[in-house]
């Protein structure tokens, strides 16, 4: 039976961060990943010659001094050929027909807004200021600051739609101040600042792409944990993990395999894990109730395009279109789709000029709506290819409203596509094991954050988990999460030298 210093279960991006720092470092370390294919959301599949992607689309923070700059140095992903999306108007956002673009930079943010809404400069200034604030404190449960505890406190307990609405009496405005937020779940009921304030400011502070697809990330982390003496192990399923005297010994896989170690990660869904751990003296029932009665957000459906050859030029900037200004609710309604997020993959074979892609042809598009679990849970029990006509139907219809709504933006899209394929929260769930399909993870509210923020450390002194349900979402919710989860065993200066490199 092989022996690991550290078991990490799922090959997310988690999973893969968390195994890169680790074996870096010199610990045996083994990734158990149960599907054939490595990446959770961050893989991509082929299709007629054409990568797709599943979760990645773009990524803020990367520039010199961002957030996420020196995470991502340190893990390599900076040698990955970024293009960095156009600063005068990174996302842009079509409401009621009227045209927004959010600038890069805080200063650009706000005079480029300020030119359509010059009443609610002074708002603005604050919006931009509360997002630096939040920003700079993205690493404080690492090496928390002697002068404030702002990580358990402050900006988790406030309501991110009160905040905006104390700083702005202009409904119009909140609503484009907002409308770039697909890449979270809007939910006025519970969305805390501080995940509404950090996922925005670090798409301010610069917003990226790769040139390539999400696969580029996997493959690259992958191949240097196996150079640092790592394994991957796919079509390896954990079925169990074994408690013993209070601690985990091993994972059982599907395949009848078992492994050992001493220290286990889980970048499963915090309730996948409490399920695999079937007998234990440590995890007691009140701790695995409240797991499994955490809310989870909502799932994404997903519309893969594949473009004919010279019907459209690539645009270097996300464009969000919503039918009117409700934002915050439009995916409550069962009528047609009415908000959605485009975005177009950088064409490899484009003109480049200093490493950006300046010119050339689209050929892939995405195009994501919000696809609660009750317009699905009726197929709840059925799995890939083989749910019916009828849930083929519900795809093409949304197909449709999509590529209608899309046509404000791109005229004759319809006419312009070779290939489409669409996927569902039921997909992501049947790929990734993520209840209900969820995109971002568990639901965090600001009514009551300790509850729904999770800790790194588990009632088990050698299991940690990892991943966007602890604390925030994302590329970037992820990376922060990884350092807390590995500060749990480097320490917590050695963590955070990580953030710090240069």
């Amino acid at each position: 039976m092989a022996k690991y210093d550290i078991i990490i279960i799922g090959s997310g991006l988690g999973g893969l961060q968390c195994g890169y720092i680790l074996a870096k470092r010199g610990y045996k370390v083994l990734i158990l990943e149960r599907q054939q294919q490595p990446g959770g959301c961050m893989q991509s599949y082929a299709r007629r010659g054409h990568a797709l992607d599943t979760g990645m689309h773009y990524v803020g923070g990367l520039g010199v001094g961002d957030c996420l700059y020196s995470s991502f140095k340190y893990l390599g992903l900076m040698d990955l050929p970024w293009q960095h999306l156009d600063p005068k108007g990174f996302d842009r956002v079509t409401i009621g027909g009227r045209d927004f673009s959010y600038a890069e930079g805080h200063e650009a943010f706000v005079e480029t807004l300020s030119r359509e809404f010059p009443a609610q400069r002074k708002g603005l200034e604050r919006y931009a200021a509360t997002m630096r604030e939040v920003g700079s404190h993205l690493f404080d449960a690492i090496m928390p600051r002697d002068e404030v505890d702002f990580f358990t406190t402050s900006l988790f307990s406030q309501s991110a739609y009160d905040f905006l609405h104390d700083c702005f009496d202009d409904e119009l405005l909140i609503n484009v101040l907002c409308g770039s937020s697909l890449k979270m779940e809007l939910a006025k009921e519970t969305l805390p600042l501080y995940n509404f304030a950090q996922a925005n400011n670090s798409f301010v502070q610069g917003s990226y792409r790769l040139i390539g697809d999400g696969n580029m990330i996997v493959r690259h982390l992958i191949d240097d944990i196996e150079r640092f003496g790592g394994e991957v192990l796919c079509n390896a399923g954990v079925d169990e993990l074994i408690e013993k005297d209070g601690r985990l010994v091993a994972a059982r896989c599907a395949n009848g395999e078992t492994y050992e170690a001493d220290i286990f990660i889980s970048d499963a869904h915090p309730a996948v894990t409490c399920d695999l751990v079937k007998e234990s003296t440590k995890m007691k029932k009140v701790y695995r109730n409240r797991i499994h009665r955490l809310e989870n957000t909502y799932g994404m459906f997903t519309l893969s395009l594949v473009l004919k050859p010279g019907q459209l030029k690539y645009f270097n900037w996300n464009q969000y279109i919503y039918q009117k200004p409700n934002v915050w609710d439009y995916y409550k309604s069962d009528g047609p789709v009415s908000g959605i997020l485009i975005s177009c993959r950088v064409p490899e074979d484009g003109l480049m000029v200093g490493g950006q892609v300046v010119d050339g042809d689209a050929r892939i598009l995405d195009i994501l709506t919000p696809l609660p679990w009750d317009r699905i849970e009726k197929w709840a029990d059925t799995t890939v290819g083989h749910r019916g006509a009828d849930y083929k139907s519900l795809k093409e219809r949304l197909s449709q409203e999509c590529i209608a709504l899309a046509e404000q933006f791109i005229p004759g899209l319809h006419n312009m596509i070779e290939a489409s394929y669409a996927s569902t929260p039921l997909t992501y769930r049947d790929y990734t094991l993520t209840p209900d399909g969820s995109a971002y993870g568990v639901r965090k509210d600001y009514h009551d954050p300790m509850m729904t923020l999770l800790s790194a450390k588990t009632p088990i002194p050698n299991l940690l988990l990892t991943g966007q349900s602890l604390t925030l979402h994302g590329l970037l919710g992820v990376t922060m999460t990884t350092l807390f989860t590995v500060s749990e065993i480097i320490g917590k200066e050695e963590a955070w030298k990580i953030t710090q490199t240069e």
